[in-house]
């Protein structure tokens, strides 16, 4: 949806990185780092993120991990 969002591919290789575990979750992980990368790539407050990606706070908790 955006530029900053991340390739089918390149989520596989990051998943391979993480090995995420499975548990039941609200949102998915892919969205939470496209989050991110538009974040760091717009530079716009927290509070600012787009209404397409999960809400602030869960996306600053992860970023923070």
């Amino acid at each position: 949806m955006y530029l900053t969002d991340i390739t089918e591919t390149q989520w596989q290789y990051i998943e391979k990185v993480l090995l995420p575990q499975e548990c039941k979750r609200k949102h998915e992980l892919k969205q939470i780092w496209n989050a991110i990368f538009y974040l760091v790539r717009t530079g716009c407050q927290w509070r600012m993120l787009s209404k397409d990606y999960p809400k602030w706070e869960l996306v600053y908790y992860y970023f923070r991990k």
